[in-house]
């Protein structure tokens, strides 16, 4: 099953040692700001499902790892995340099937 992420767009990259980070940044106006948590939300979700037990840093052994910041302006009112997301080659892979990443 493979489920499409409507706010989340995320650029891929990878390291010499085979992990790869995707990152996604989301600018939105502050009524919209609920639904990039919920998919911010259903991704981590998945994440632990899949690889239960194994989030950590993955120098150390972990399978998969995340970032979340967060930044809300006033003038205009925009809220902007930016949300990184690790993992060795096999939760790489996991992920890309499972929410249609190119």
């Amino acid at each position: 099953m493979t489920t499409e992420l409507r706010y989340l767009d995320f650029d891929y990259s990878e390291d010499t040692e085979g992990h790869g980070t995707f990152d996604a940044m989301a600018s939105t106006t502050p009524d919209r700001s609920p639904e990039v948590q919920a998919e911010i939300t259903q991704v981590l979700a998945w994440a632990e499902a899949t690889f239960p037990h194994a989030r950590g840093a993955l120098d150390d052994g972990a399978t998969w790892d995340y970032d979340l910041q967060e930044t809300h302006e006033d003038h205009p009112r925009f809220d902007t995340v930016t949300f990184s997301l690790s993992g060795t080659e096999s939760f790489c892979v996991a992920l890309r099937e499972r929410f249609a990443l190119g």
